[in-house]
């Protein structure tokens, strides 16, 4: 938000100087971003006079002039057409600075001597275009500075209020503020109308269908009205605050708008069909040409001001094309209404349209400020543009909304702020601000009423928090907090969180974060269907767009989205994890569960490029080995894989699930090439999907000490034949599972099939290896032991040595 200094002191009267206001408004929680002098270094830039203005011998389009100084007649070459002899102009002289580093110097022009320029509005900062010079006038004296002449001297000060303080969205709220800092009451402008006999009630009718998104809205009617340009004070505040002059009957409406800080909107009357208001919801498919010249299709949530045929503005954002004012307008229909900040808001960003009028709907106008800006902005257009107000009002007010009253305890604020304040005291800080406070109900408390112009206070903390700032912050005591401070590990629950996320880091692993509020369709591309758990998603009441309208009940939507957009950017050799909440319903209804979970993914080449490097692709086994390695770390025990379930978004035959004991822990497996090409992922992606709570309820505490043995040990290798059906697992099963003294570890360290190996059967070789913690073992007992393990295999799994 931007004000000026002086625009402050019509409303208040206060003593502060510039620099001594921003530093107060910032203390008051209004932080100020920037303070800027309007004229400030352009002293040198003076009202002079033209004693001639001739033809420039060598050029058509230039004259020369002999400026009048005050002091001298210096000479000036000039490009422009609209001055003539006897006029005062602004004169910059040799060494002035204009705005945008515009350095003046003397200099010759086509063989003529110019000692300064001519400057238009342009040039000095005060208009964004100017026709030719500036023409002043007649009765400034000679030599003085422009600014100072014209009381242009001023200072813009650009305010960054955050989304809770619509009431400082305009002048008068932060001379609110400034009054309540000084102790001074505040101004507020005095509409002054000449009403006519013609009435607006017979001229023009308002009808409210959708109450909920438009409470109020009144309209005023000025006819015989004359467009043209707006006075150079208004044109002049208007752009010290950032906004371009347009027409007087607009920039009286923008004016308002920076004033008041409620928007308002000005209808050309004869292009409103029936004379008709209608405030009510779009048709959903509906076209829209916006002032802009853009045109928008219309969703049937978006509010819509309309007249008795087809819509003319979107409310409270911007007006439309085909009811405009234009240079032949003589008459114009006013318009002040309040607007849902969140109906504005969504329409807002769906049409990606942000006005100054939307900034403020969406963050709560003032529904009381309507007819003190209307009846404002209809006087000054009476007095700008000539025209005659009618009489009445229309003001279409259904069901008046009833204001927030709250009890604030002077006891539980001076302990939570703890400061010396009395009752009195807060009573008097919160009138300064324009709060109503009488006796609470009891010697202890205060009953407030909130302005309809303080949609952020809502609570008794909100008023505790108002009592902290106009106290002013920086007379809090500062004191340290104490405290104890207790050496207690966190809980088994987040020592596994940060130990699955350390593990996947170790692996090469980087974490990825996407948003937990997904698009309804993204669970769909991944094959899940509708009997499946993750199908029920929990919808959001208020979304900010389609793409974020559930939550998500699974993680591999968004990774594999990731996976994407990373390969768009020719990033293919990826490691990603994701160890975020999801949100699952039972599907016959019921409370959502959040649950953790880990999903990694990976793709591309095993080892980073180079010399000496492989080029071959990760595989199965790689992701498989993440797995293996991370349950490992966090002590799980008797896991194996199960090839005969997998997830839809799996490659049947190159995936399986992963369990202890009867407990499911996860899936690991290549991703179905179908679900890849959804994602217009072109390369095979390796993905593992662990179900953190599940594996949190396993975990063991800590690993086991087992002693080092002195003694060597003995590998003893052995290759069974057996049917194709069995599993390795079935094999280090029996292995594992038996008792057979000495027995350290075993691994399966060849599988062979072919030439020499009967239809039917395959070659599997195992090594085992025996240790004794307390002696060398000899042939004969490791013979021994080996005979046995061997035997027990033949005969559980009918194998037969090779």
């Amino acid at each position: 938000m931007i004000v000026t200094y002086n625009w402050l002191k019509e409303f208040v009267d206060f003593q502060y100087s510039p620099q001594q206001l921003c530093d107060r408004l910032t203390m008051v929680g209004l932080e100020v971003d920037a303070l800027e002098e309007i004229g400030g270094n352009l002293d040198s830039v003076i009202v002079a006079k033209l004693d001639s203005v001739e033809q420039h011998p060598d050029a058509d389009r230039l004259t020369v002039c002999q400026v009048n100084n005050g002091k001298d007649v210096v000479q000036v070459v000039c490009g422009a057409t609209n001055h003539k002899t006897g006029d005062l102009i602004a004169l910059a002289q040799p060494g002035s600075v204009l705005p945008g580093d515009f350095k003046i110097k003397k200099s010759k022009i086509r063989g003529q001597v110019s000692q300064g320029m001519l400057c238009s509005e342009k040039e000095l900062g005060l208009a964004a275009d100017s026709p030719g010079i500036m023409i002043l006038p007649a009765d400034l004296p000679l030599g003085e500075p422009v600014f100072e002449a014209l009381g242009l001297k001023d200072y813009q000060i650009e305010i960054g209020l955050t989304p809770n303080r619509p009431d400082c969205l305009s002048v008068v709220g932060v001379a609110r503020e400034v009054a309540a800092l000084c102790q001074q009451k505040l101004k507020l402008p005095k509409p002054s109308i000449k009403k006519f006999e013609d009435s607006v009630e017979d001229k023009a009718a308002v009808v409210i269908e959708n109450e909920e998104g438009c409470p109020r809205y009144a309209a005023r009617m000025i006819k015989d009205i004359k467009i043209g340009p707006s006075p150079d004070w208004m044109v002049q505040r208007l752009e010290a605050v950032g906004m371009r002059s347009i027409n007087n009957v607009v920039d009286v409406t923008n004016y308002v708008m920076m004033e008041l800080g409620h928007p308002l909107h000005a209808f050309d009357f004869r292009y409103l069909s029936e004379g008709k208001i209608i405030v009510k919801t779009a048709q959903e498919g509906d076209k829209f040409t916006t002032l802009d010249e853009n045109e928008h299709v219309l969703s049937a949530e978006d509010l819509m001001i309309c007249d008795g045929q087809h819509p003319v503005a979107m409310a409270g954002i911007m007006g439309g094309l085909n009811s405009e004012v234009k240079d032949d307008t003589r008459t114009v229909l006013l318009e002040a209404a309040y607007f849902k900040p969140t109906m504005i808001r969504r329409t807002s960003k769906r049409h990606g349209l942000h006005t100054e009028s939307s900034h403020r709907f969406e963050r709560g106008a003032d529904i009381d400020m309507i007819p003190v800006a209307l009846d404002r902005a209809a006087g000054l257009i009476a007095e700008l543009a000539g025209g005659q107000v009618l009489s009445g009002v229309i003001d279409c007010y259904p069901r008046e909304l009833e204001p927030v009253n709250l009890e604030i305890s002077v006891s539980k604020t001076k302990k939570l702020l703890d400061i010396p304040i009395d009752r009195d005291s807060m009573q008097n800080l919160f009138e300064s601000i324009g709060l109503q406070v009488r006796a609470g109900s009891d010697p202890d408390r205060l009953q407030v009423t909130v302005p309809s112009f303080r949609p952020d206070i809502e609570r008794e903390v909100d008023l505790i928090e108002e009592v902290a700032r106009l106290y002013g912050y920086d007379q809090i005591p500062v004191t340290m907090p104490v405290g104890t401070v207790d050496a207690k590990l966190p809980p088994l629950r987040q020592q596994l969180q940060k130990s699955l996320r350390q593990s996947m880091v170790a692996a090469g692993f980087s974490e990825a974060m996407n948003y937990s509020f997904v698009a309804a369709k993204d669970i769909s591309k991944i094959g899940v269907g509708d009997e499946d758990l993750r199908s029920a998603q929990v919808k959001i009441l208020n979304p900010l767009s389609e793409d974020q309208a559930v939550m998500r009940t699974s993680l591999v939507p968004s990774l594999l989205e990731t996976v994407s957009n990373n390969i768009n950017y020719r990033s293919s050799d990826l490691r990603l994890f994701e160890l975020r909440p999801v949100f699952l319903t039972p599907l016959e209804g019921g409370q959502s569960v959040e649950k953790l979970s880990l999903t990694a993914v990976m793709s591309g080449q095993r080892d980073p490029e180079g010399w000496s490097q492989s080029t071959a692709s990760v595989d199965f086994y790689d992701i498989k080995g993440v797995v293996e390695e991370i349950l490992a770390k966090i002590n799980i025990e008797n896991v194996f894989f199960d090839s005969q379930e997998t997830q839809p978004y799996l490659h049947p035959g190159k995936s399986c699930q992963f369990m202890s004991g009867q407990e499911s822990l996860g899936f690991v497996g290549e991703v179905h090439p179908e679900v890849l090409s959804r994602f217009n992922i072109e390369q095979p992606v390796y993905l593992f999907e662990l179900d953190v709570e599940a594996t949190i309820a396993l975990a063991g505490q800590h690993a086991q000490f087992k002693a080092l043995s002195r003694f060597p040990d003995v590998k003893r290798d052995s290759a069974l034949l057996l049917d194709e059906s069995i599993s390795a697992d079935q094999v280090m099963d029996i292995v594992n599972g038996s008792k057979i003294r000495y027995v350290e570890s075993a691994s399966i360290f060849d599988l062979y099939t072919g030439k020499g190996v009967p239809a039917g059967k395959k070659s599997l070789a195992i090594r085992v290896c025996y240790r004794d913690l307390e002696k060398t073992l000899t042939e004969t007992e490791v013979t021994k032991s080996h005979d046995k393990l061997i035997r027990s295999l033949c005969h559980r799994l009918e194998a037969e040595i090779r």
